[in-house]
């Protein structure tokens, strides 16, 4: 009886370089921030400008030219624009961020969650606040 052949030598298994994985979760990212940052425009409880920045953030390492038309756009470019130039948020924005909080704080109330639970968004919701706030305004 003879031995087997040896298996054919097959080359190394290519994987995708690295780099090229983290660009594409930075896509990923920035796409589903974007994303909700439009839903937000219609949805008054999400925040529009958080996730814009995420995702200008985003695609600034991941995607020039997204990035690019993110800028340019009508819409969310001066968001993007004062945050980088000044780190101010329009006033108009810091009132929907406050109102969008205040509202989500009375449902839980309404919705009747656990003092425990209210207590918590009331900590975070205020330290986001004042962070909203005490941010410089155009």
């Amino acid at each position: 009886m003879q031995p087997d052949p040896p298996p054919p030598e097959k080359g190394p298994i290519e994987r995708p370089k690295s780099g090229a994985v983290i660009r594409a979760l930075w896509v990923c990212v920035g796409s589903v921030s974007l994303a909700l940052g439009a839903v937000g425009v219609i949805l008054p409880l999400l925040p529009t400008t958080p996730f814009v920045l995420l995702a200008a953030f985003a695609f600034a390492r991941s995607a020039p030219r997204l990035r690019a038309w993110l800028t340019g756009n009508r819409a969310f470019g001066p968001i993007i624009a004062d945050w980088e130039a000044h780190g101010a948020i329009a006033p108009r924005y810091k009132a929907m961020a406050c109102t969008a909080m205040g509202a989500v704080l009375l449902a839980s109330l309404l919705g009747g969650l656990s003092w425990r639970l209210i207590a918590v968004q009331t900590i975070c919701m205020s330290g986001a606040a004042i962070y909203v706030l005490s941010r410089p305004s155009r």
